[in-house]
């Protein structure tokens, strides 16, 4: 069973009620989803030219730079820790021993050194990171708070359905920023929970009941009345008919491209093994098979990153491998397929780590500095950009906010980072207000 890895600020009912995830019930099953986008306005078609689609990893907690890809080795030893820098694939390149696969494959990515923001609380560190703004702060009794939609829900709301398939996707579970806020629940993500790595792992709403072969229209629909599905806030509308939502959710889980797409089971073994066979491994192989057949925008969650304690005892094991394995075969994959030019890969948590070792052996909540992983979609290979003072406290080069993180990723994607958007209320709302593109990421 998947297991939900909460950080030090817990996850409380409050924090997704303000950050608009109720509406949508924290993830919609794909009918509902379907439903939802019927009772909306339109979504903007998309622009033309060949889509990016991203892969966004997000490291809930705060991973430590310099656990990473920013060792500081002449550091004094309660900041630099116990690890060694290693050689990379790129000459004069070191990241930390706990990610030896990543150093033989940096010649396929680049590391932003240099992020920085003033947020050190998960909540507000986690909006800042999955919306591109900093989180509202009220300035008075009755004043008007609007938190920003997710990267995810904005690319659904921007390129819409493609073939049947959800325009965002979400393993294992939602983050508690990355849902749609204004947008409704029709961006919500469709959430695939579960572990890929279990044996019959099924995604849930997209596969036919075993007694399905050989139905009538009729009976098919009371053998998908019958499949199990997680309880969500749209309640079953009896007015809608079988045909506008349950025909199109048939449409999506008789297509065999989507089926095939689904079904990791399709795999092969050597690739199996290549990501892992483990819970992240494979749900990063998911995530390449459903960006390969057109989904717009999946995020994988791989929470734990809070590490207050027993730092070095965590990276030297299962946890750190895990991540190491999986992300390395995740972009050697995606350019074995073909894949790497068309997908946008970022890997980010909410900030960096304290440079200071505390007496659990842990480090703290550091947004001074952070680093960011980014591959494909025209990302320059085997590159870093900016750099950390030598005891690796503050971004001393090539300075770059999460405004300007957002402004790329957007960019990337074919949207316009400063675009107006407007809310439930019809009040215009800048997408991202200030930032620009990270130059140095565009070849």
């Amino acid at each position: 069973m998947s297991r939900i890895t909460h950080n030090c600020a817990g996850h409380q009912r409050r924090d997704f009620l303000k950050l608009g995830l109720a509406a949508a019930g924290g993830g919609l099953g794909f009918t509902d989803l379907l439903r939802a986008k019927a009772l909306a306005a339109p979504a903007p078609q998309p622009s033309t030219g060949r889509p990016v689609n991203c892969i966004l990893v997000w490291l809930d907690g705060g991973p430590s730079h310099y656990e990473m890809f920013d060792p500081k080795p002449d550091a004094p030893s309660d900041i630099r820790g116990q690890f060694k820098p290693i050689k990379t694939s790129v000459p004069g390149v070191h990241f930390s021993e706990c990610v030896p696969n990543l150093a033989k494959v940096a010649d396929k990515f680049t590391v932003l050194r240099s992020l920085t923001h003033k947020d050190p609380n998960h909540g507000g560190g986690n909006h800042y990171m999955m919306t591109g703004s900093p989180t509202p702060v009220p300035v008075g009794c009755g004043a008007f708070v609007t938190f920003h939609p997710s990267f995810g829900s904005v690319v659904s709301y921007t390129r819409g359905t493609q073939n049947g398939l959800p325009g965002y996707m979400t393993m294992p579970g939602i983050t508690r920023s990355g849902g749609p806020n204004f947008l409704g629940a029709e961006h919500a993500p469709f959430v695939c929970g579960g572990n890929p790595n279990d044996k019959g792992f099924k995604v849930r709403d997209v596969v036919l009941p075993p007694d399905a072969r050989g139905l009538s229209r009729r009976d098919l629909r009371a053998s998908l009345d019958r499949m199990k599905r997680i309880n969500n806030a749209l309640a079953e509308d009896p007015a809608v008919s079988f045909d506008t939502f349950y025909g199109k959710a048939v449409e999506l889980i008789t297509s065999k491209p989507a089926q095939e797409a689904f079904d990791i089971n399709l795999e092969d073994e050597k690739t199996r093994d290549l990501y892992g066979r483990n819970d992240l491994g494979q749900r990063l192989l998911l995530a390449r098979r459903l960006v390969g057949v057109g989904v717009p925008f999946v995020t994988v969650n791989y929470g734990g990153w809070d590490h207050h304690r027993d730092l070095f005892k965590t990276c030297k094991g299962e946890f750190m491998q895990k991540f190491d394995q999986g992300m390395a075969a995740l972009i050697t994959d995606l350019d074995r397929c073909g894949l790497l030019e068309s997908t946008l890969v970022v890997a980010l948590g909410e900030f960096g780590r304290t440079p200071k070792i505390n007496k659990d052996s842990g480090r703290d909540h550091w947004p001074g500095a952070m680093n960011i992983l980014f591959a494909g979609a025209g990302v320059p290979r085997g590159g870093i950009v900016g750099a950390t003072d030598p005891k690796g406290y503050y971004a001393s080069d090539s300075i770059y906010s999460p405004e300007d993180f957002a402004c790329t990723l957007y960019t990337k994607l074919g949207i316009d980072p400063h675009r107006i958007l407007h809310t439930n209320t019809g009040r215009p709302l800048q997408l991202i207000n200030g930032g620009s593109p990270i130059r140095e990421l565009f070849a």
